[in-house]
């Protein structure tokens, strides 16, 4: 009777992690930013407006929106973009056809504040933070293909 080697766990549990940084090499980029000295929902008005856009077409809008939080979003979206490139650098970056696959405004640190009040009191201010996450992924096309092929049984 053959005696099976046991592998420890430990060897498993490495191998699991390298298979996993291995993955993550490849496909989406992310890019982070954190203690944003906005309030959240501020945030969240201009990260709404380039949520599932086009990668180029959400650089463009931030460059134009007027309010606070939008240089911020666009130093981000830049910087997304080029961990993108550095991580996929045999793909043409052109026509690669990027967009904003996912965008989280989360609440940051609170800087708390005392204002004065009528009659002796205090009241607190709080000064907000944030922190804003971007993941920028190329499109399917397969989802392309589907739209193509229904369009066609349509037509006939």
């Amino acid at each position: 009777m053959e005696r099976v080697k046991k592998i420890k766990r430990s060897v498993v549990k490495r191998a699991k992690i390298k298979a996993i940084k291995e993955a993550a090499k490849k496909g989406p980029a992310v890019a982070y930013v954190k203690n944003v000295p906005t309030s959240p929902r501020k945030m969240r008005l201009v990260a709404d407006l380039i949520r599932g856009e086009d990668a180029f077409k959400a650089l463009t809008i931030l460059k134009f929106e007027p309010k606070n939080g939008s240089t911020v979003l666009e130093k981000l979206l830049a910087s997304a973009m080029a961990n993108w490139k550095q991580k996929n650098p045999d793909i043409d970056f052109d026509k690669a056809n990027l967009f904003v696959k996912e965008i989280l405004v989360d609440g940051g640190r609170m800087l708390k504040r005392l204002r004065p009040a009528p009659q002796g009191r205090a009241h607190r201010v709080r000064k907000r933070s944030n922190h804003v996450t971007l993941v920028v992924d190329r499109k399917p096309v397969e989802i392309k293909e589907e739209k193509k092929s229904a369009v066609q049984e349509t037509k006939e």
